[in-house]
């Protein structure tokens, strides 16, 4: 009996901290910032009332028939199989409250379809494990990755506000105005979600997907990949900034104008400690979180670069492995991913870092020239 009131206090002390330790618990959906989320929400509201009036009714009948017509009362069950005007009843009313929930449903649904007609087209790509955003009318794009510090997500610190809910790329966009999203992967299964939006669409490869949203309210909106597509699903968080009309012109420029400076950069004369100090920052955002930051791994899944033979021996293979990935593992292809600077900086950081000091440069050419070749 001991162990047993040990075992019922720890699962009752367990549950009472779980219960703490949560952050939001909530019972209900909340409005969120968009047209299509109001309607969502009041559709949940209106449905859930008719749920609720049809549970008290039937339940209601049920109990009232049982204690009001109980044997110790004298009664006795009739014995009948049809019932003509009870089977018509039973057939005609829930067809009518259907045919009421329909209505509302139907509006809501051809509304959340109907993506003609935008302002603003964005191509959003899931990769394992970010999401990259394509501005297709003003020809610039970028990839959103998580910048959780390492440190929080191994326990070594605090967990932040925005707890793996937090990238260094934002998606931008203006208030007011209809943004059309069109969603695909480039490698397994994804799904793009805002809640406050109202928006979640599959992102699923070979396949573009169209969904929209109009924001109402400036601010930063979170949410995360929610198709299981992989070891590092749970860090593929979506933010979305919603700026009034004025600054978005602002931002959008500054970023037309970095994509120009990106292209002039392919032609750029670059020396080591350039493509070294680049290429520290490509690595962080895109091979630490399976090769470390060490270079040390995770055998056997993510083999070691520190001192590999892949990063200090046969130079084109090392190009091959980074430019097309390695097929039916994990290591993705980034050829299509990172730009040719991107791509000479961070094999020129591999090759040259944690000791492996093979001395050895590629440049952007270097990768233009190979992948030409290929």
């Amino acid at each position: 009996m001991r162990v047993h009131a040990k075992r019922a206090g720890a699962l009752l002390g367990a549950s009472l901290v779980s219960g703490q330790a949560m952050a939001d618990w909530t019972l209900n959906m909340a409005p969120g910032v968009t047209g299509t989320s109001n309607e969502i929400y009041d559709l949940h509201m209106t449905i859930l009332w008719i749920c609720v009036v049809i549970g008290i009714a039937v339940f209601g009948v049920m109990f009232w028939s049982i204690f009001a017509h109980r044997k110790s009362k004298g009664y006795k069950a009739a014995h009948f199989h049809e019932h003509t005007s009870v089977e018509v009843l039973w057939t005609i009313i829930p067809f009518v409250i259907l045919v009421v929930m329909a209505i509302p449903a139907t509006a809501t649904l051809v509304d959340m379809y109907d993506s003609a007609e935008a302002d603003i087209d964005i191509k959003i790509t899931g990769y394992q494990w970010r999401w990259k955003y394509d501005y297709i009318d003003d020809e610039f794009g970028f990839f959103s990755n998580t910048t959780t510090p390492q440190d929080q997500i191994y326990n070594r610190l605090d967990k932040g506000e925005n707890y793996l809910l937090e990238v260094d790329n934002p998606m931008v966009i203006p208030v007011g105005k209809k943004i059309r999203f069109l969603v695909t992967a480039s490698d397994v299964i994804h799904s793009w979600w805002v809640p406050a939006f109202g928006v979640k669409k599959d992102a699923i490869p070979g396949f573009v997907n169209e969904t929209w949203t109009r924001v109402d309210e400036p601010g930063i909106y979170r949410g995360q990949c929610t198709e299981l597509c992989g070891r590092l699903h749970g860090f593929m968080p979506v933010v979305v900034k919603a700026v009034p009309q004025e600054e978005y012109d602002e931002w959008k420029a500054e970023q037309v104008a970095n994509a120009e400076r990106e292209r002039e950069l392919t032609e750029k004369d670059w020396n080591l400690d350039e493509l070294m100090e680049r290429g520290e920052s490509v690595y962080a955002s895109n091979c630490a979180a399976c090769h470390q930051a060490d270079g040390s791994g995770a055998p056997p899944a993510f083999p070691a670069l520190k001192g590999s033979a892949i990063a200090t021996e046969d130079l084109e293979a090392h190009l091959d492995v980074v430019v097309n990935g390695v097929s039916g593992t994990s290591m993705q292809a980034f050829g299509e991913q990172l730009s040719e600077v991107d791509l000479a900086a961070v094999i020129t950081f591999e090759r040259n870092a944690w000791g492996n000091d093979t001395g050895e440069m590629v440049t952007p050419k270097d990768v233009f020239d190979y992948k030409n070749r290929e």
